[in-house]
């Protein structure tokens, strides 16, 4: 088996936790050769990991000991570099979003054609624990039909870094956290698009969005929310999936939570009417006891490969990409409309 040498373009925080945790899950296929960044300390972080260093992106894309690259800097810089590493008969992987939008993307696509390069996108949160949990509840049905999705990540620290704040750099949260949830949503829902509506948040004064909402229509009828906030000092939970039999709930990454569904018992009490507020309410009362049961949340594990197994194979033996690039394509596309519409182009 001979291993891939990899060369980390951008050693900041997306590549060296690539170079020192993701890569190493693969050790017998993937080898973390170099790396190079523009910034002087962080070209010393990685020769002081034992990597190749290199003083220049030409020198990488002229070592013939260099097999691929991965891209994890500003996004704005993703389309020259991969070409130039396609065109030097380097594969590529690139850290999302892929690029800044569907025209650089296919752009990029067939420069890889053209070459014969293998290009890939590390979308990684389709192996996140809580996504499989949601998908597994998506495909066996224990709670009934699903008819809506609500996905969210939200936290109180701003935008994070430093080029995310800035709109030539590709920054924002719908470019950085947006295409992941997209990504799961699209990916999960096997049903073309019918509509969305997209409000952006920008409350801290940055000239790109600190959050946004999106509410998505599917032609098979499922809807979609899809929300990511960063003044968000108490949270929602990460999913809330509403069933026509139940309704499923999980509070985080830590895959806590819960799930309810109606018994559809025969002779059930009816609900008692609660004080609400200075009012009361049936419609609202919680179930009667024997109407409902809590379940088990699924356990679940992805039944494809990880990431850098199936890279390989792609690489090696011409496999099928689990991150297809028409897949990431739709993404992208759904990302301009969103920029488009809100822009009232």
């Amino acid at each position: 088996m001979k291993k891939i040498n990899f060369v980390i373009v951008g050693y900041g925080g997306m590549g060296s936790y690539h170079a020192n945790t993701l890569m190493p899950t693969e050790k017998e296929k993937i080898n973390v050769y170099g790396a190079y960044d523009v910034l002087p300390e962080r070209q010393a972080a990685a020769k002081e990991a034992g990597l190749k260093t290199y003083a220049s992106y030409a020198d990488v894309l002229a070592d013939t000991d260099v097999e691929a690259v991965l891209i994890a800097t500003p996004n704005d810089s993703h389309k020259d570099l991969a070409i130039a590493a396609l065109k030097a008969g380097k594969h590529v992987l690139c850290e999302k979003p892929v690029m800044m939008n569907v025209v650089e993307f296919d752009e990029v696509l067939e420069v890889a054609k053209e070459t014969g390069q293998t290009f890939m996108v590390h979308q990684n949160r389709r192996w996140d624990p809580d996504f499989l949990m949601i998908r597994k509840i998506y495909q066996d049905r224990p709670i009934g039909e699903i008819f809506q999705l609500e996905s969210r990540v939200q936290g109180a620290n701003g935008i994070p870094g430093d080029w995310r704040h800035l709109k030539e750099h590709g920054g924002g949260m719908l470019l950085d956290w947006g295409v992941h949830l997209l990504d799961q949503i699209l990916w999960l829902v096997d049903s073309p698009v019918k509509d969305f509506f997209v409000d952006f948040s920008q409350i801290l004064g940055d000239p790109v969005d600190d959050g946004f909402i999106s509410y998505l229509t599917f032609e098979n009828g499922v809807r979609a929310l899809v929300e990511v906030g960063t003044t968000n000092f108490t949270k929602l939970p990460r999913w809330y999936v509403k069933g026509i039999e139940g309704t499923a709930k999980i509070d985080d990454w830590d895959c806590q939570g819960e799930m309810i569904r109606a018994t559809r018992a025969e002779n059930v009490s009816a609900p008692t009417p609660i004080q609400a507020g200075v009012g009361l309410t049936k419609t609202m009362a919680p179930p009667s006891e024997e109407a409902m049961e809590k379940i088990d949340l699924p356990t679940a594990t992805a039944e494809y490969q990880p990431f850098y197994a199936n890279l390989y194979e792609v690489i090696r033996e011409e496999a099928t990409p689990i991150v297809k690039n028409s897949e990431v394509r739709q993404v992208l596309a759904l990302i301009d409309e969103m920029f488009a519409r809100v822009a009232g182009k």
